[in-house]
């Protein structure tokens, strides 16, 4: 119920006034049935445009911080959150992966769209990156189709670290479903995890035209953390004359 209301009298009506979203390609996304909607993820506005505009109930699997978060804050986050239909994951230890797996493999057993970032957290500087496949493994399990979306323009709306976003132009495009049937029972084999994965990412990629990098996310920026803490620290070290 809370869900219907913050998408057609809360909350969608002040998305679609503030971001006057462009929607391309909306009739790729099955009217009925089960569905995984793949992503890209520039920031933090894309967990709620995306359901604002789709004529369908669409859940995400979302970060378990989301749901954990401390103050009032992190207790409203959580709140709505739960409220919205999000389930969370968490991405830490060895099992994180299976249980997002299980998880999806959930809502997609009840005949619904279940949406999800491939890329497994949220681009730091507006490129693509490397798929995870995990969600191979659901289409592959389920046997259900893929369809491709990009947002573009919620990056420069709401970049990592901007509370409030700026007004700013947004396209949500949809491309075709993808049809992987001609892998059923092959979701244990890493080869065919792998092409998958791929497929899904080019074809986001055809849909974004973002630049592409052939990492995963989560590894540059991580790298990227390191290299600045380590250039703060030579600058801490250098003689002020």
């Amino acid at each position: 119920m809370f869900y219907y209301l913050l998408k057609y009298v809360l909350l969608g009506p002040l998305l679609r006034l503030v971001f006057r979203p462009r929607i391309e390609g909306l009739e790729h996304v099955p009217a009925s049935g089960p569905a995984i909607v793949a992503g890209n993820h520039l920031s933090f506005s894309d967990h709620f445009l995306m359901p604002a505009i789709l004529k369908r109930r669409i859940t995400f699997l979302a970060k378990a911080e989301y749901f954990t978060g401390p103050g009032i804050k992190g207790r409203l986050t959580a709140a709505f959150f739960r409220s919205a239909g999000q389930i969370p994951v968490d991405r830490s230890g060895k099992d994180a992966g299976q249980a997002a797996i299980r998880e999806g493999l959930g809502v997609l057993s009840k005949d619904e769209l279940l949406g999800i970032y491939p890329e497994g957290t949220r681009s730091h500087d507006g490129r693509l990156y490397k798929g995870k496949v995990g969600v191979a493994v659901m289409a592959l399990k389920a046997g259900v189709p893929v369809v491709p979306c990009a947002m573009i323009g919620t990056f420069e709306a709401q970049p990592p670290g901007r509370v409030v976003p700026r007004i700013h132009p947004v396209v949500i495009r949809f491309g075709r479903p993808l049809d992987f049937s001609r892998y059923a029972g092959m979701e244990n084999e890493k080869a065919v995890l792998r092409a998958v994965t791929d497929e899904i990412m080019y074809a986001i990629l055809m849909l974004s035209e973002q630049e592409y990098v052939d990492q995963y996310a989560a590894v540059v920026k991580a790298e990227s953390a390191q290299q600045a803490e380590q250039r703060e620290r030579r600058f801490r070290r250098m003689p002020l004359s």
